[in-house]
């Protein structure tokens, strides 16, 4: 089994030790990297005409080839330099990091060695602050039998390791050739949409896409999950990604993984290795502490420690969920979430929320990148990915962020942010609206926050700051502000809002407001070989297309429910507006709605309302009617045991009416079949509130795609997706039987009811 490997990959495996340090450390961006070693490189051919740069050298070790480029190397003195560009005082630089360099440079000193017949070299490690133009350098000499040994020991890991992986993916491959489908049989429509996964998967050309609308109860979590698995070995594929946006996708891919597991270990082959990620606060051992050894005890001796935790995950045959990595950190003594990172490239599945791949900074991303993966990408509820991303590339920079700064700062940092809020406070002068929408940032406010930039990063490069300081919270809102900004382009806006006056004194907010994310997202799906994007409610297709950046050649797939129209009863209340302006006069209407459905079948219901103040309207009217009638009502910011205690109060054949938010928790992923849950009320169409912002949205929307599109895009089509969501708690499985009522007069309009799901028939 032949193999190779680049020097810097090889090290990063074998090389690692110490401490996991994540102290904030201003740190060069890659072209700020590129730039900082050709001044060195330059420098060093100036002075010397033998000077060599880019020193193509390469290796072998058994079947191992290893390969790169050394920074330079001078002949006449036999010295090797690896150049590091940094920011700051370099003793700041972490003893793992510079444990790496040093490796890397003796790595490359062995294959210069080898190549020249050397029996001895002298390395140097050359730091280059790209602050203050200044070098530091540090000397190794060396022999070359010295090297070799070195050499050898780092092969000799690596080898061992990338044996076992080896022998793991020609097992993995095998094992999904032969995969059974866990469930024996297909449900109506699950054959359809793993045929169509899998084809897409196994396609020649890589950024293939499919866009799948399927219904609920034909099993969308196995009927993507093993047509992806199946096309692994003759695809290719590395890895799979389980990408979702609420932790009831999690839970059910999980689930879908155990089953297909199960079945393995049936058919006598060994489990697909399984991984789980979760958010830093969900996973954290010690939420009090920082991630540095200074801090956290589990952060110590962390590089140390890894491969034998790692050696340890691999060799059991369970998923590496939550529970199993807490459990090999706490035996091992090392940070369960960081380990949960690093076992990422070990992994076949992993299952996480949609900012690990679709983010600007994903891991999941970089890593298929500089890995050079061909992964699966399967979007769970896609629906929600656009209002998602558009989170992820929108920046706001909020003033009052700013006074905390300034507040916890002195010196030149102060004077520099003081500026700042000078240039911030004129802009409000100018400013006759408590909203307005700008062409772009302000010049001179932007000038002045890419001035603060570089003053705190230099102020940083003498005194790190902690994780918490509220000037690191303000560095790193300006650096992602102004990230976005260099790409600033008719898929966003920025806008200024003006606050009520904090004790005196006008804040505003000035964001960068993502309008479009297909900007941003089709990288991403380029970078796959294949993204399967999939939910219960994505009509109409083009809408998705255009916001999501899905190239021309995305196939659809709109997969029929297995429903019948009998199964729900659908009302339509024509007489009633629930407009804005009508809200209250509508309320005693409503409740006569639902006092009479109920009367005719008690049972347990769910009425969604577009605002709290909406529902708590209309649930005291129902009260104040029926006083006896047993009543439950979403509440704001309810944790995860309040939610909990919510849905358990659906029992089944129970009596309860319960009153939600549309578009909230409790209107999608909420599974309640049978007669824990018998009728659905929907009043409103679920538009997005009318307001400055949205308006601002439609508006740029409308000059993209037109009036009419523009305004459908804004308001018509992510409310009636919300409908559609809601509504889908009532139907689960094909043996239930309920009743759904749509409360506005505006259901009656034809292009409304074209996005409704075809197997209703209205009334």
């Amino acid at each position: 089994m032949r193999m190779s490997i680049g020097v810097r990959a090889l090290c990063a495996f074998t090389a690692r030790e110490g401490d996991l340090d994540l102290r904030f450390t201003p740190a060069p961006s890659a072209v700020q990297g590129m730039q900082g070693h050709r001044q060195v490189q330059q420098k060093r051919q100036a002075a010397s005409a033998s000077y060599q740069v880019e020193v193509v050298l390469q290796g072998q070790w058994q079947d191992l080839h290893i390969h790169g480029r050394a920074d330079g190397y001078e002949p006449g003195t036999q010295t090797l330099e690896e150049i590091k560009t940094c920011r700051g005082d370099v003793h700041s630089i972490k003893a793992n990091q510079r444990a790496l360099h040093w490796a890397q440079a003796r790595i490359y000193g062995h294959l210069l060695c080898v190549r020249d017949g050397l029996t001895k070299i002298r390395l140097a490690l050359v730091y280059f602050n790209l602050s203050t133009g200044k070098e530091y350098v540090l000397h190794e000499d060396c022999s070359a039998q010295e090297l070799q040994s070195f050499f050898e020991l780092q092969c000799q890991r690596f080898v061992d390791w990338a044996r076992s992986e080896a022998a793991h993916r020609a097992a993995r491959d095998a094992a999904l050739k032969a995969l059974q489908f866990p469930l024996g049989s297909f449900r109506a429509g699950q054959r359809d949409l793993s045929v169509a996964v899998y084809r897409q998967a196994r396609a020649k050309d890589a950024g293939q896409c499919l866009l799948a609308q399927a219904p609920t109860g034909i099993g969308k979590t196995m009927g993507t999950i093993f047509p992806m698995l199946k096309a692994c070995p003759d695809a290719g594929l590395d890895k799979v990604f389980f990408l979702t946006a609420k932790g009831t996708g999690h839970a059910l891919a999980l689930q879908a993984m155990e089953q297909v597991n199960t079945t393995l270990q049936q058919q006598a082959y060994r489990p697909v290795r399984v991984l789980t990620l979760l958010a830093r606060d969900k996973r954290c051992e010690h939420p009090d502490k920082a991630c540095h050894p200074d801090s956290c005890p589990l952060a110590q001796g962390f590089y140390d420690r890894l491969p034998a935790a790692r050696q340890a995950l691999v060799a059991q045959p369970q998923a590496w969920d939550d529970d199993m990595l807490r459990a090999t950190a706490r035996v091992h003594q090392i940070c369960p979430y960081y380990l949960g990172q690093e076992m990422a490239r070990w992994s076949d599945v992993i299952v996480g929320d949609y900012n690990y791949y679709y983010d600007s900074s994903a891991m999941l991303y970089a890593l298929t990148e500089s890995e050079g993966w061909k992964v699966g990408v399967l979007v769970d509820e896609a629906h929600n990915l656009v209002d998602r991303a558009r989170a992820m590339y929108s920046a706001p920079m909020v003033q009052s962020l700013l006074q905390q700064a300034r507040q916890s700062s002195e010196g030149r940092v102060r004077r520099c942010l003081d500026k700042l809020n000078t240039v911030w406070n004129a802009l409000h002068r100018s400013l006759s609206q408590p909203y307005s929408l700008l062409d772009a940032p302000p010049q001179e406010w932007l000038d002045q926050l890419n001035t603060c930039i570089t003053c705190i990063a230099e102020a940083q490069d003498e005194a790190p700051l902690p994780g918490s300081h509220p000037l690191l919270e303000f560095y790193l809102a300006a650096l992602q502000f102004t990230a976005l900004a260099e790409q600033l382009g008719l898929h966003a806006l920025v806008d200024v809002q003006l606050h009520k006056p904090l004790r005196g004194r006008q804040c505003s907010t000035i964001s960068l407001r993502n309008v479009i994310p297909a900007h941003h997202l089709q990288v991403r799906h380029a970078a796959a070989q294949a993204s399967v994007l999939f939910s219960g409610t994505l009509t109409p297709a083009q809408f998705y297309r255009d916001m999501l950046g899905l190239p021309a050649h995305t196939q659809w797939l709109e997969v029929p429910a297995p429903f019948r129209a009998e199964q729900l009863q659908v009302h339509t209340a024509g007489h009633i507006s629930t407009r804005f302006q009508d809200r209250t006069a509508s309320v005693p209407c409503i409740a006569a709605v639902i006092a009479r459905q109920w009367q005719q079948r008690p049972g347990n219901y769910l009425c969604f309302f577009s605002s709290f103040a909406y529902l708590q309207q209309v649930a005291e009217c129902v009260q104040q009617l029926h006083p006896d009638w047993p009543i439950c009502l979403q509440q704001p910011q309810m944790d995860e045991a309040a939610r909990a205690q919510f849905l358990a109060q659906f029992q089944p054949d129970g009596q309860l009416l319960g009153f939600a938010v549309l578009g909230g928790v409790f209107a999608e992923g909420v599974d309640l079949p049978g007669s824990r849950l018998v009728g659905a009320f929907i009043a409103t169409l679920g538009l997005p509130q009318f307001n400055s912002v949205n308006e601002a949205l439609c508006q740029r929307l409308q000059q993209r795609f037109g009036q009419r599109l523009g305004h459908d895009y804004s308001y018509l089509y992510p409310g009636m997706r919300k409908v559609v969501q809601a509504a889908g708690r009532v139907i689960r499985t094909e043996h239930d039987a309920g009743v759904l009522y749509l409360i506005d007069d505006r259901y009656t309009q034809p292009h409304v009811q074209a996005l409704l799901p075809s197997w209703w028939k209205l009334d």
